[in-house]
Order: C-alpha cells, then structure tokens, then sequence
C-alpha cells in the first residue's frame, strides 16, 4: 500500500500543477457558544457559524429519527468517525491543491482511496486557485465559516466545497450544501470584491470509484439564504 501511496503521489504531481493567485485573508478563532460554533472576527465580534444557522433552520427531523433509532451513543460514534475522515480528506485535497509534496503522509490508506474521485475532478475541471481554506464572515448577514476552496471549474468562479459519504446521495436530500456554498460565495465577494457567480459540491462515496458532482448557479439559491439569514 506504501507503494501504491508513492507512485499515486508523484503521478498526482506530474499531471497536475494549479495555478495560483491567492486572495490575502485573516485568520479567525472559533469559540463554541450555547453548544454551537462561533467565529471571532477580527473586530471582536463573535459570529455563528453558517452551518450551526442552517441546522437551526432547515428540516433535522430525518437526522432526529435516525439519532432515535440507533442511540445517542452509536450516532455520536459514527458521527465521531464521519467528522474524523472528513477532516483527513480535506486536508489532503488542501495540500494537493496547494501543490505541496508528501500530500498522503501519514495519512490511513482508505482515506488516501476516498480522496481519488476528489482528484479525478481537481484534475480534470479546477484550477486558477483564488484561495484554500479562507474564513470568512460578514456581519450584515451575521454569520460566518470556512470554504473549502475558491478556484475556477470549468473556467467559471466558483465555491468547491468537499463532502465525504457513505451512500451515493439524492439532490433532494443536500439543499443545505447548496445553501452553505452560496453564503460563502456572498461572503467571499463582499470581502474581496470578486463575483463567485458558481458553486460546485464535490461528494466522496465510499466504495465508489467517481465522485458526485453538482455544479450550481448560485442566483438560485440567494432569496432562500438571505431569508434564513433575516429570520435567525
């Protein structure tokens, strides 16, 4: 496996090298208040993050069920699991991006395999990277978080955000991912003046060898963010 991991990488970086033109940013602290995530702006301000604001206010009563029927105890397991391989899938994707060496160290073999899909499509679709990882926050909105990657797909701005799954996922079951990526897309462009008029979700499933992709014009999604955002 320590082989495959070495000729995989040198590959990766043989075929793709992004270019960059990064967006200067600062970093924010996060507190956790009332149980929920809170960004501190560099004004002091504490800002609640968008996907505590979309859980508040979309429909949980699936997630609710499935809480009930497996227990508390083996649902924060699995969401413990779930949150740990996200968090190592995201960060190789970050350092690939980046263009760094030694991007699958010390990384478990099947996350290495659960990143490939997310590759193919780097590969093939992104580049001219505007930035990697970027907080972001306004206080207009009052909410704040963290996108994944501001880059072009297929040559058009976009927020590329990076989701991990166990199951291949009906469109009508992320709505949120849609929404969480249009209010970054409007955070991005109000601090940098740069229009994100696109925004791509980029979906790891195990087991499967390509990756769902949903590519959006965000237009469609602004009444209904900026609707939550004035109600919460």
């Amino acid at each position: 496996k320590s082989l495959y991991i070495m000729n995989d990488q040198s590959q990766a970086r043989n075929k793709k090298l992004f270019n960059h033109t990064l967006v200067d940013f600062q970093e924010m602290e996060t507190e956790t208040i009332g149980g929920k995530r809170h960004y501190v702006t560099p004004e002091g301000d504490r800002l609640k993050s968008v996907t505590s604001i979309l859980s508040e206010a979309l429909d949980n009563s699936a997630l609710l069920r499935w809480k009930a029927r497996v227990g508390e105890e083996e649902a924060s397991k699995v969401s413990t699991q779930a949150a740990r391989r996200g968090t190592a899938v995201h960060n190789i994707a970050e350092r690939y991006v980046l263009n760094q060496n030694d991007i699958y160290k010390g990384e478990m073999p099947f996350n290495v395999g659960s990143f490939q899909p997310i590759k193919k499509i780097l590969d093939e679709h992104v580049n001219n990277v505007l930035g990697v990882e970027i907080p972001l926050y306004d206080t207009t909105l009052g909410c704040a978080g963290r996108t994944d990657l501001v880059a072009e797909y297929n040559g058009v701005a976009s927020i590329i955000d990076y989701k991990t799954s166990k199951k291949i996922k009906p469109e009508a079951w992320i709505e949120s991912y849609f929404l969480q990526s249009t209010i970054y897309s409007m955070m991005f462009q109000k601090t940098f003046g740069i229009e994100i008029p696109q925004i791509a979700i980029i979906i790891t499933v195990d087991h499967e060898p390509d990756a769902q992709i949903f590519v959006r014009n965000r237009s469609q999604y602004v009444k209904k963010c900026l609707d939550i955002l004035i109600k919460k």
